[in-house]
Order: C-alpha cells, then sequence, then structure tokens
C-alpha cells in the first residue's frame, strides 16, 4: 500500500470499501473529492492482477492521473490525441500496466481491435456520473462503454464518481451494463460551503447581478453557464469590471482552453466563466467560490459543479442566481417528437448497408426523421452498440448484430426514459432553487442522504428559514419521508425524493419524477410503503 498513498499512509474508509468490492463484483464508488479515487483503481487493479484500462474525460485529467501513478510506482500511460499510439501499443505488449485514455478513443474500432488482443482484468471509469450526463456537453463515446466493456470479455468494471444521486447511480449502472453492481456510498455534504440562491426576473439584472457579486467575492473561483454564448459575454463584462477573467468552453481549440486552464492554475486569470466540463481534472485547491449564472441542468450537476471549490478544506460560497424562465432552456433538450423504432430500424439496416459509414444527414432523410429527432437518439444507438460514429459525422455499424427491430426498441425505450429523467432533473432543480427551509437538506435530500437538521451555512438558515422536516411516519400514514421506498395504485413502485411544505416529490421507477401533494396523498392514501 505505501507505495500508492505514502509511507505509512492507510486508506480512508470509503476507499477500502470500494476497493474490497471491486475484488469481487462490479462496483460504483460514490466518494468525496479529493478522496484519493486514483488510489481505489490503481489498488484494485494490482490486487486483481492483470492490467487497467481507465476511461478519463479530459486531457488534464490524464496528464494528472498517468503522473500520480508513475510517482507510485505503477507502470502508466495515456492514449489520447496528444500523445498518438504509442502507449497502446505498450500497454498491449505488457510493458505498461495501466492505459489512461478517454471514451472517444475506445470507440475507434482500431484501438478496440488492437485492445481486444490484450484485454484488460479492470476497467475503470472515472467521472462517471459524465455516463448519464444529457446535457449541452454531453460525448455520446460514453454511452459506447457497454459494448466496449463485452467486446474486451467483460472485465471487472469500477465507476467512481464525487457525485450521484440515487437515480443518477442506478441510470450509470444501467448505461454501463451492470445494473446489480454493489454501490458503495460515503458522505456527500460539503458542510464548509455556503450556499446561497438569488432569484432575478430578467436577462439583464441576471447578469449585472451576477457580474457585481463577482467583483466582491475575494479569491479565485469558477462562472458556471449553459451555453458558449454566455462564456464570452460574462467574461466580457468581468473584464470591462477589472476582473481578469477568461472564457472556457468545447468550441475552443484545444490551445486556447489550455491557455485559460493553465492561466487560471497560475493564478493569471482569477475567474473561468465556463460551461459544465471545465473544472475536472483541475487540481486548484484555493479555489474559493463558484457562481453559477445559469441554472444547472441537474442537481447532480450542480453538486458537482460547486465540490470543485474548497478542495483545500477551506471555506467556500456557493451562488446561484435563478431566473425561473431559464428552466425552459434545458426543457428544450426534452420537447420534440421522438423517432419511432421503426424509423430506427430503418436507420440501423442502412448503416450496415455501407461499410464505410453513412452520413448522419443522409440516414435522417432516408429515415423521414427531422435531423433532431435522429440526434436524439443517436446516444441511445450507441448504447445498444448497433452503431459507432466516426469522424465527419458518419456512422458506423456497431458490434451488435442482433435484429435491428429489437435494437430500435431498445433504443426507442432508452430515449424515452431519458427524456423523462430529463424533464424530472429540471424540476428538481426548480424544488432546490425556489423551496423554503434550509438549502443543504433540500440538496442532501435529492442526492439520497437526508438530515433532520438544518445546516446553518445557507441563505436560509442565515434568514432564519430553516424549515422543519416534521415528525414523519411514513407514506402509510399520510407522512412520506426522503428515501422512502413508495407504490401508487397507478405508477407503480418509487422512492420518496424530498418533502418540502405541502408537496412531496417521488421517482417512480417507470414514469420518472411526480409531485405530489401531501394533503391529497393523506386523504386519499395514494402512497403506501413497501
Amino acid at each position: 500500500m505505501d507505495r500508492f498513498l505514502g509511507p505509512g499512509a492507510r486508506l480512508g474508509d470509503g476507499q477500502r470499501d470500494a476497493v474490497l468490492a471491486a475484488l469481487t463484483s462490479d462496483t460504483l464508488a460514490v466518494l468525496p473529492p479529493a478522496a484519493g479515487k486514483t488510489a481505489v483503481y490503481a489498488i484494485a487493479g494490482d490486487l486483481l492482477g492483470g492490467r487497467t484500462v481507465v476511461v478519463s474525460p479530459t486531457l488534464a485529467l490524464h496528464r494528472d492521473q498517468v503522473a500520480h501513478l508513475n510517482a507510485s510506482g505503477v507502470r502508466a500511460g495515456a492514449l489520447n490525441s496528444e500523445n498518438g499510439r504509442g502507449a497502446l501499443a505498450s500497454f498491449v505488449a505488457g510493458e505498461l500496466s495501466v492505459l489512461v485514455t478517454s471514451p472517444e478513443q475506445l470507440a475507434n474500432p482500431e484501438v478496440l481491435r488492437e485492445l481486444v488482443t490484450a484485454p484488460p482484468t479492470l476497467l475503470a471509469v472515472d467521472e462517471a456520473h459524465c455516463v448519464c450526463d444529457w446535457g449541452p456537453d454531453f460525448r455520446p463515446d460514453y454511452l459506447a462503454l457497454a459494448p466496449v466493456a463485452r467486446a474486451l470479455g467483460s472485465p471487472r468494471i469500477l465507476a467512481l464518481t464525487a457525485t450521484a444521486s440515487v437515480p443518477a447511480r442506478e441510470e450509470i449502472l444501467d448505461l454501463l451494463g451492470v445494473p446489480d453492481a454493489c454501490v458503495v456510498v460515503r458522505d456527500v455534504d460539503r458542510p464548509d460551503t455556503h450556499l446561497a440562491v438569488h432569484l432575478v426576473h430578467s436577462e439583464e439584472a441576471k447578469w449585472r447581478q451576477v457580474t457585481d457579486a463577482v467583483v466582491g467575492l475575494e479569491g479565485p473561483g469558477i462562472v458556471y453557464v449553459t451555453t458558449r454564448g454566455h462564456t464570452t459575454l460574462l467574461a466580457d463584462r468581468l473584464k470591462e469590471a477589472g476582473v481578469t477573467a477568461g472564457a472556457c468552453h468545447g468550441g475552443l481549440r484545444k490551445r486556447e482552453r489550455q491557455a485559460v486552464q493553465d492561466a487560471f492554475m497560475a493564478d493569471d486569470l482569477r475567474v473561468v466563466v465556463a460551461t459544465s466540463a471545465f473544472g475536472m481534472g483541475i487540481d486548484k485547491p484555493g479555489v474559493r467560490w463558484i457562481v453559477h449564472g445559469d441554472v444547472p441542468t441537474s442537481i447532480d450537476a450542480y453538486h458537482q459543479e460547486i465540490g470543485r471549490a474548497a478542495r483545500d478544506g477551506g471555506t467556500a460560497r456557493a451562488v446561484l442566481f435563478h431566473r425561473p424562465q431559464d428552466l425552459a432552456r434545458p426543457k428544450l433538450f426534452a420537447s420534440g417528437r421522438d423517432a419511432r423504432a421503426a424509423a430506427l430500424a430503418t436507420v440501423i439496416e442502412a448503416i450496415r448497408l455501407h461499410d464505410d459509414g453513412v452520413a448522419q444527414v443522409e440516414l435522417a432523410d432516408a429515415a423521414g426523421l427531422s435531423k433532431a429527432a435522429l440526434s436524439r437518439a443517436l446516444p441511445a444507438l450507441i448504447a445498444g452498440g448497433c452503431v459507432t460514429q466516426a469522424p465527419g459525422r458518419r456512422l458506423l455499424a456497431g458490434t451488435n448484430d442482433g435484429p435491428a427491430i429489437d435494437l430500435a426498441r431498445a433504443a426507442a425505450e432508452l430515449v424515452t426514459r431519458s427524456r423523462d429523467r430529463q424533464r424530472s432533473k429540471v424540476e428538481l432543480v426548480r424544488r432546490f432553487a425556489e423551496g423554503t427551509g434550509c438549502r443543504r437538506r433540500t440538496l442532501l435530500e435529492v442526492l439520497g442522504e437526508p438530515r433532520d437538521g438544518a445546516c446553518g451555512n445557507c441563505d436560509r438558515c442565515d434568514a432564519g428559514d430553516v424549515g422543519d422536516p416534521g415528525a414523519r411516519s411514513g407514506a402509510s400514514h399520510g407522512e412520506p419521508a426522503p428515501g422512502e421506498a413508495v407504490a401508487h395504485d397507478q405508477w407503480g413502485r418509487g422512492v420518496v425524493q424530498t418533502v418540502a411544505d405541502d408537496t412531496v416529490v417521488v421517482l417512480f421507477d417507470e414514469v420518472g419524477y411526480r409531485t405530489l401533494s401531501i394533503p391529497v396523498v393523506r386523504e386519499r392514501g395514494l402512497l403506501t410503503s413497501v
């Protein structure tokens, strides 16, 4: 252990339990930031024997993880756009025991064919929440990890993340193809981060207030927004206000993104205005605040992003500017008509007829689909292993050669479930932003870690509006409690997510989130404990 952790150091409880679980079963580990996730997969891979492939989303993470592994005496290398194929050849030849790479590399048929000749014993998926983040920066190749794992002979899967609510955990494991995996969760609370929400009613007022707030905050920080245009708009406003700020989003050239990151790490920039991908793999312990200029796409995304502050163990502030109209933006993802199974079967069959692939736009026309409908269905087709992506927005046949209509039906069902989840995620963000009572208690209830007491470190607690979770005796007595398993005559089984004022939010297995009136639940006996 010393070579992984340092002389005399020992695994923390979460690390130890995650390693032990991974030795006997597929595992999802939800551990706090800075909990030493690299040591978890390094030790688990070492004890399992064989070799380990690590899937990680950013080049910054690749560099950091390889450096840590090599410093521990582990022979590791990275396969990415910076390093070419040398590390892959060394891994296959047995010269490396760990290969750190991206989902896009594993989706490359040539890379996969080479890996199949020396399959890993452990497939570690770092930042595993990316698997089910179907937001603006979504990367569909994350959904190809399940068919990739099958092609590699189904190695042990170890997924790691700092944030995953109960429904997100189920979705991650479902999409990775290991629904029965062991789940290890350690306290997700960040008690030293003060939580606050400011309600605004116009676009101009929002940007003015965000700018004023950032000017008044001390130390370095990150402002998260949901569109690329908003990154440049706000960065320009901050510069005009005398703040050293830079914009970062996926549309920038790699060199430009790296320059912003390097300047932030070197304290040449005090503020980065960014979309959601920025921050993963950036180990800057002195970040003192996180501001959300736009509402996040989900509570999971919000919790993940505020966790990028105070990694040095100090205090931090998390400020969300909530304009209710902005919730329409993530809802756009959940609007429009979905592709029917028959049309998706046509797409699969057409791709199979062309060894060199088919342009995505041609497939939409041939199947009678809108381009938006095909784009929404594409991740589900990739997850089923029936389609892979190629450069130039071309689609190739995947490794799953089952009947096209069966694969299409499964893809259509996944799109429907994902749409329902997306709608539900928006409503939970609204509940957090607009609800009364302790902010942290509401947040932790959604994340599956309910608390009875108020936190004393949020704007609601500051104002004395701590709320009262009440003396809950269970849904069968008309008092549903967060985390309680319940049943509804029409919607089936579910789990209570939050209880606030006179409403309860329940995540049902089949129909997603529903908000119910507690007085009506009591009067009609709508929920029963199971």
